[in-house]
């Protein structure tokens, strides 16, 4: 199972707190300001998912 940052829930409009809550630099935020977690990066420790202040990091 990957993590996903639901684009419907993530309201896009700040510095998301989950790039540098990542251990391993695998969130970023593309130029609309969406949270993107990087599959290939991602060690899957679920530190993004229980610091989302939104709860828009789900498994898929």
């Amino acid at each position: 199972m990957e993590y996903y940052i639901d684009p419907h829930v993530c309201p896009q409009d700040h510095a998301c707190p989950l790039v540098v809550v990542c251990p391993v630099s695998a969130i970023s935020q593309d130029k609309n300001g969406l949270p993107v977690i990087d599959d290939e990066k991602c060690i899957k420790c679920g530190k993004c998912a229980k610091r989302c202040p939104m709860h828009a990091v789900v498994r898929r």
